[in-house]
């Protein structure tokens, strides 16, 4: 038996804004929020739960990995709204199609195109 991803815990400053990148732009579905933890699940049932307490982002620690139905807009959409751009949606040398975003807490998010059926 192989292990399987049940749930990533993301540290947060504020749920308000997290909530905003996570749910809002990437669309997953928020499924409970209690005090200062929210958990929401992606598109394939990993459950995300964001953590409202002390963060430090860094570029040398783990970074989200999602599938967008449309990596230039979802980044359009987050650079309207302020966020920050790390790298542009460009081929990859591996064939993907993918930018790399920070959340609003600064933590490092990489954005991929979902692959036409």
């Amino acid at each position: 038996m192989t292990a399987s991803i049940s749930r990533l815990v993301v540290s947060v400053a504020a749920l308000g804004p997290a909530l905003a990148f996570y749910e809002g732009l990437l669309g997953l579905r928020l499924a409970c929020a209690a005090g200062e933890l929210a958990w929401l699940t992606t598109g394939d049932g990993v459950e995300l739960m964001l953590h409202e307490r002390a963060t430090r982002p860094s570029d040398t620690a783990v970074a989200l990995g999602f599938l967008v139905p449309d990596l230039a807009g979802t980044v359009d959409a987050w650079t309207a709204r302020g966020g920050a751009v790390v790298d542009p949606p460009e081929e990859r040398p591996w064939g993907e199609r993918m930018a790399v975003v920070r959340d609003p807490d600064g933590h490092l998010v990489c954005l991929s195109q979902t692959p036409p059926e």
